[in-house]
């Protein structure tokens, strides 16, 4: 693997023009070339290109736009970290408070039948006493 100081530190970069590297640089540019002719990335450049030069304050406005947005969602994104309770809670404690919401709207709701129309208070009640008298089960079979 080399020295640690060499795996720490990095290798010299290299130079285009340095004789050493110049027959490494050269296959890598054509490697780079080929791939982007054979994806059409070639192409793609070529055509934001010729949109830049054509429509230069059009262009500018897109790339900074794109830019001022990415940032403006990273200082949100991170204003939500901030604002985050430090308080972590296990799934345990997640799902009791969950149950305690379900229980607070439940009771809620029954309270608010009290305040119903006579009318439907009515039906209401029937239905409830019909569906806890039964639950959906039943102690005889049915052949």
């Amino acid at each position: 693997m080399g020295s640690w100081k060499k795996f720490i530190m990095g290798e010299k970069m290299p130079d285009k023009d340095d004789p050493q590297y110049k027959e490494r640089y050269e296959k890598d540019v054509d490697a780079g070339r080929r791939f982007a002719r054979w994806s059409g990335l070639d192409r793609l450049a070529a055509m934001v290109q010729d949109f830049a030069n054509k429509h230069t304050k059009i262009f500018l406005a897109i790339v900074f736009g794109f830019v001022i947005l990415c940032f403006s969602m990273n200082v949100y994104r991170m204003g939500l970290v901030w604002s985050h309770s430090g308080e972590r809670k296990s799934a345990v404690e997640q799902q009791d408070e969950l149950i305690k919401n379900r229980h607070r709207r439940v009771k809620k709701a029954v309270s608010s039948v009290h305040c119903m129309p006579p009318s439907i208070n009515k039906d209401f009640q029937e239905s409830v006493t019909k569906n806890n008298q039964d639950n959906g089960l039943s102690d005889t079979k049915e052949d």
